[in-house]
């Protein structure tokens, strides 16, 4: 049987620390630093999404998100919500998925609020989303096709920098939850 001693508790709280990879940043420096750079990136690559940019209220960034899926799946990931280019809420987004699914990819997206109606209702809502996707990625190369009950509302959702390999068709819920950061 195992006992737990007050030293093997201080050893692995040590342990865990020197695996945060934020050196000495807030957890709010480090989203900010990675929306900054996946806004970069996406206006570079795909000069298209200025013009989003440009006619969106607002826009929900989430610039990291993980996924792996095997039959089920899931996701996690922690972005901005930013108006005016300023942000002004932290949100994470937790994603189930049920379906003929395997593999594992990271990808970002940005989600623009076309009208104030449009942030309103997600600002206000409980945060659920319900959908369906078929996508494949292949390296850094992906496809995919999404229908989902937040993008329906004078939204558009952009998904890029896709990493991995994941081959999919599946039926998928999203939580949106506010964080505090």
């Amino acid at each position: 049987m195992t006992q737990f001693t007050r030293r093997g508790l201080v050893l692995g709280a040590v342990a865990l620390a020197a695996c945060d990879t934020s050196q000495g940043s807030t957890g709010a420096e480090v989203i900010d630093r990675r929306v900054e750079n996946a806004l970069s990136y996406m206006y570079a690559t795909y000069p298209e999404t200025l013009q989003l940019r440009d006619k969106a209220i607002g826009k929900l960034v989430m610039p990291m998100i993980g996924q792996a899926g095997f039959i089920v799946g899931g996701s996690y990931g922690e972005g901005a919500l930013q108006i005016d280019g300023v942000t002004v809420e932290y949100y994470s987004a937790t994603q189930g998925s049920i379906g003929f699914q395997i593999g594992a990819q990271q990808f970002a997206y940005v989600i623009f609020f076309l009208t104030p109606t449009a942030l309103r209702r997600f600002r206000t809502s409980p945060g659920w989303t319900g959908g369906a996707a078929a996508e494949l990625t292949g390296g850094q190369n992906g496809a995919g096709l999404a229908a989902n009950t937040l993008t329906q509302n004078s939204s558009v959702a952009f998904l890029f920098a896709r990493q991995g390999l994941m081959a999919g068709a599946t039926i998928q819920g999203t939580k949106y939850t506010r964080i505090l950061r």
